[in-house]
């Protein structure tokens, strides 16, 4: 029988630092090998010269304008700008372990491309039943547009954001699960730079002293994927980014990326099309456009196709795209492959296409449209955390633990009038990270989201954007649900 301080141990959610529960103003806590030098450093650091490295930090975001927009969230019902709150304690990742993640992620994203694909063409996982149909072909981001299409290299989710939780206790370790995967316009990655860049300026003698994996040459890697997608042969293919404007939440991103790669951003005034050829407007005259890297929906890109009243995307421009005129980044119905509720058949995806065990797990998921699964959610609605199929951002979803009576009742009465709308999933023990909130350093629950390329080959800068629940016990880490960032430091060598 476990002791109460070895029960204790067991219920404390896995912390990437500590590797046991320890008390605040315990004196010597053990850190976990590959944070040790950090935790050499910040035991020399007082709590003034952090508050004073944590309020330059705020400066210089706001100066350079890095903000988010929340709709709807100001006292007066307007559209607020927001900074995301950065954290200065890094998420720490040894070589080791980021190398079977880097595995996993190529394994999981290939298999997807794989899968969009032979939906749009063969529908082989559809007629070997590993997939059900009604999934698919009745799922609202299947685009009947693109059947048949092939897009060079068979490539549609270019890039793709794929959230990672660890989920275990101190006692026993930490295992990685994907909690989603986001390919049709995944955010984020200004972020991940922008916070490297910050931590390299306020604390370069940590970076002196720790082997930190460069990410810096994210926008390299972004241009090259982005122009193999050119449907054409030639040596200098003309790449836009599209963005839906200034009032866009990620416009900053937008910006900056466009910016960081030396491309034009533009909107969709700024495109038209003729004789099913794309044309930027420019000073000098029209210019043919060869990439399209769109952060735009796919609902809201060709008038022609689909919304008629929207005046974010540029008429004929899917007549352009099947005529290989243009290749659209990422591809236009990729959305099929990252819904809620085709995430269950991922890992049956990967045996099917790659005949391969997959190397990261899912979560456990309960798909409510069959009877057995949903009655079984509505018993243990309190345990579980209930998503919508197309929900994002941290919006559409219970978490059960931390509702109230009349939250769950409300979503009980949703779960009995469209089932097909939702899933559900354990309530997983995040693991947690040291953060500075305003009573001191305290742990927070965090996920990672790594941005993965796929061109001619898959690719990734090393880490990726950390993700941090700033509320004590939260588990949501969305900035629109008041979530904050960390430097995600993936070290080069182990035994340093």
């Amino acid at each position: 029988m476990l002791s109460a301080e070895e029960k204790a141990v067991a219920m404390h959610p896995f912390d990437e630092m500590y590797p046991v529960a320890a008390a605040p103003d315990a004196e010597a806590v053990p850190t976990r090998a590959h944070y040790q030098r950090y935790a050499q450093w910040l035991a020399g650091q007082s709590a003034e010269h952090m508050r004073a490295r944590r309020e330059e930090a705020e400066v210089i975001f706001r100066r350079v304008g890095i903000t988010f927009a929340v709709y709807g969230e100001s006292d007066d019902g307007d559209d607020t700008e927001r900074l995301i709150p950065f954290d200065l304690i890094p998420r720490i990742i040894p070589a080791a372990e980021w190398a079977l993640l880097e595995r996993g992620l190529v394994q999981r994203v290939s298999a997807l491309n794989h899968f969009i694909h032979d939906v749009y063409h063969g529908q082989e996982i559809l007629r070997a039943g590993v997939v059900p149909s009604e999934q698919v072909l009745n799922n609202s981001q299947y685009r009947a547009v693109m059947q048949g299409l092939t897009l060079p290299n068979q490539v549609y989710a270019h890039i793709a954001g794929i959230d990672l939780v660890r989920a275990g206790n101190a006692q026993g370790g930490g295992d990685y699960y994907v909690l989603e995967d986001n390919l049709r316009v995944p955010s984020g990655v200004s972020y991940m730079l922008e916070n490297r860049k910050m931590m390299m300026r306020l604390f370069p003698d940590l970076f002196r002293e720790h082997q930190v994996a460069p990410v810096a040459h994210y926008p390299d890697l972004l241009l090259e994927t982005l122009r193999t997608s050119c449907p054409r042969k030639t040596a200098d293919p003309t790449v836009v980014v599209l963005t839906p404007g200034m009032y866009n939440s990620a416009y900053f991103e937008h910006a900056f990326l466009a910016q960081q790669m030396g491309i034009e951003l533009v909107e969709g005034q700024d495109l038209f099309v003729k004789d099913e050829f794309v044309y930027m407007r420019t000073t000098r005259g029209p210019q043919r456009v060869d990439v399209i890297y769109r952060r735009v929906d796919d609902d809201f890109l060709d008038p022609e196709v689909f919304r008629p009243d929207s005046t974010l995307g540029c008429a004929g421009l899917m007549a352009a795209c099947r005529a290989g005129n243009v290749g659209i980044c990422n591809g236009v119905g990729t959305g099929v492959a990252d819904d809620k509720s085709i995430y269950p058949y991922v890992p049956k995806m990967i045996e099917f296409y790659l005949g391969e065990k997959p190397i990261l797990n899912n979560v456990p998921t309960f798909m409510c449209r069959d009877p057995d699964d949903l009655g079984h959610v509505l018993a243990h609605l309190e345990e579980l955390v209930v998503k919508e199929v197309h929900g994002a951002g941290g919006y559409g979803m219970l978490v059960g633990p931390a509702a109230t009576r009349a939250e769950v009742e409300r979503f009980r009465a949703a779960l009995r009038a469209a089932p097909d709308n939702y899933i559900a999933q354990p309530t997983l023990s995040l693991s947690s990270c040291p953060t500075y909130v305003d009573s001191g350093i305290a742990p927070r629950h965090i996920d990672l989201r790594p941005f993965v390329l796929s061109g001619t080959e898959v690719r990734m800068v090393p880490g990726g954007l950390t993700r941090v629940a700033l509320k004590e016990g939260s588990l949501v880490v969305n900035s629109s649900q008041g979530g904050g960032t960390k430097d995600t430091w993936v070290l080069e060598d182990d035994s340093k």
